[in-house]
């Protein structure tokens, strides 16, 4: 998957991630239209960093993988701030 940032970065999952950071990238984006606010994404993006994939254990975030998350935080501020919810 190749996902375009708000900057205009370009990152292929398949080669600029690890399989289980693309893993927590799938729920992170399904979380991303459904949390209340950022403080509940964080919970769930810490969560979901310290279970891994599977249980498998804590996952390490790559300096891309946070460039990722971070990109999809400013729209879900930006969902909030203009009174959009769920």
């Amino acid at each position: 998957m190749i996902i375009e940032t708000s900057t205009g970065q370009r990152i292929d999952t398949s080669c600029d991630l690890t399989s289980e950071e693309r893993h927590i990238l799938q729920k992170l984006m399904a979380w991303e239209s459904l949390v209340d606010s950022l403080t509940q994404f964080r919970e769930i993006r810490k969560r979901a960093l310290q279970t891994g994939w599977n249980n498998s254990g804590p996952v390490r975030e790559s300096r891309t993988m946070s460039v990722i998350i971070q990109d999809m935080e400013k729209k879900i501020q930006a969902r909030l701030s203009s009174g959009l919810t769920r």
